[in-house]
C-alpha cells in the first residue's frame, strides 16, 4: 500500500461507505473512520489497524490531523456534515446526492469557493472506463448529431424512506445525461408510482428536452424483478450503448442505417456490433485518485460542486412534476 501526504476520515461506513474506506485505504490515504453503529465501529477496529476509530463526525472534522473528509451517510444528512466540514476548513467528497435543495446545495456551493476548497461529488459514472470512451467518441463526433439518450436503472431492493427512487438512483444518470447534452433541459416531465406503504416514489420514468432538439429519458425503479444498468446514446451517424452489468461487453457502438426509397418508405440497414475496448479500471478507485489528485495539486474536480447543483436543479424540476400528480 502506497502512503501519500493527504489524510483522508471516511464518514458513513454502511452500505457504500465500506466501499469508499476499502479504495481510500488501498491507495493509502485513509486516517479514520466514523460510524454511530457499534458493532461496525468494533468491525472496523479489527480491519483497519493503525487507523482512528470514531463515532462522532464532530470529532472527527475537528481533528487537525485529517485533510480531507469523505461523506457516505445517509443522503439527508450531507448538506449538515459537509457544511460544518467546510466550515472546519476539510475538503470535501460528499456522496450524491450533494443536498435534497439547491438552496442547501448552493450554500455548500457557495462556502467551498469563499474559503478555496475543494468539494466533490461523487457522481461515478464520469470515472467508468467505458463512460470516458463513450464521451469521447460524443465529443469527436464519433456519433454524429446527438439525438436521443436514455438510461434504465432498475434494480430489486436498496429501498430508502427518506428520499424517492429518482434521488436515490437518478442522479449518476442526470449527470451524465447533461455532460452529453452540453446544457440544462428545457422541459422535464416525470411519472411516478408509490407502491409501497412509505410515501416516495417506487418507480419514475422522466422525460427531458434539451436545446438542439436532443430528447431524452430516464427510467429508475427499485422494484424491478432484475437489475439493469443500461444508459443509450442515439446519434444520426453511430448509437451508443453502456451496459454495466456486461462483464466484457460494456460499451458497444452500433452503425445501424436508415435509407429512404423513392416512395418515402423506410429501410433499416443493420450493421454489425462494435465492441469497444475498454480498460478493466475499478470506477471507484479513479473516482477515489481523483479527489486526492484535486486536494493535492488544488485544482478542480470534475464532478464539482457546480455540477452537483445542476443535477440538484433538475431532481428539484422532476419532484415539482411528480408532487403535482401525488
Amino acid at each position: 500500500m502506497k502512503k501519500t501526504g493527504i489524510k483522508i476520515g471516511v464518514i458513513g461506513g454502511g452500505y457504500w461507505g465500506k466501499n469508499l474506506i476499502r479504495v481510500f485505504n488501498e491507495i493509502g490515504t485513509l486516517s479514520a473512520i466514523c460510524d454511530i453503529n457499534n458493532n461496525l465501529v468494533e468491525a472496523y477496529k479489527n480491519d483497519y489497524s493503525g487507523v482512528d476509530i470514531v463515532s462522532s463526525y464532530e470529532t472527527l472534522i475537528k481533528n487537525p490531523e485529517i485533510d480531507a473528509l469523505v461523506i457516505a451517510t445517509p443522503a439527508s444528512t450531507h448538506y449538515k456534515i459537509a457544511k460544518f466540514a467546510m466550515e472546519n476548513g476539510k475538503d470535501v467528497f460528499c456522496e450524491k446526492p450533494l443536498a435534497l435543495t439547491t438552496r442547501h446545495g448552493e450554500e455548500l456551493v457557495k462556502i467551498a469557493s469563499d474559503n478555496k476548497l475543494i468539494l466533490m461529488v461523487g457522481h461515478i459514472l464520469h470515472y467508468h472506463p467505458a463512460v470516458e470512451k463513450l464521451k469521447q467518441a460524443v465529443n469527436q463526433g464519433e456519433l454524429g448529431n446527438i439525438e436521443y439518450i436514455y438510461s434504465n436503472r432498475l434494480n430489486i431492493g436498496r429501498i430508502r424512506h427518506e428520499e424517492n427512487i429518482l434521488w436515490s438512483f437518478a442522479p449518476h444518470d442526470i449527470s451524465l445525461m447533461l455532460s452529453i447534452a452540453k446544457s440544462l433541459p428545457s422541459e422535464v416531465y416525470s411519472y411516478g408510482g408509490i407502491f409501497l406503504p412509505h410515501k416516495v416514489e417506487d418507480v419514475t420514468l422522466t422525460f427531458f428536452s434539451f436545446p438542439e432538439n436532443i430528447k431524452g429519458h430516464i427510467f429508475v425503479s427499485w422494484l424491478n424483478p432484475f437489475k439493469e444498468q443500461k444508459f443509450v446514446v442515439i446519434g444520426n451517424k453511430k448509437m451508443a450503448v453502456f451496459d454495466d452489468m456486461e462483464k466484457e461487453k460494456k460499451l458497444v457502438f452500433y452503425q445501424h442505417k436508415i435509407k429512404w426509397n423513392n416512395n418515402e418508405i423506410p429501410t433499416i440497414e443493420k450493421a454489425e456490433a462494435e465492441v469497444v475496448d475498454v480498460e478493466k479500471e475499478e470506477p471507484l478507485k479513479r473516482e477515489a485518485n481523483h479527489f486526492i489528485e484535486c486536494v493535492s495539486k488544488r485544482k478542480k474536480p470534475y464532478t464539482d460542486g457546480e455540477e452537483a447543483l445542476n443535477v440538484l436543479k433538475v431532481l428539484q424540476q422532476t419532484e415539482k412534476c411528480l408532487r403535482r400528480k401525488r
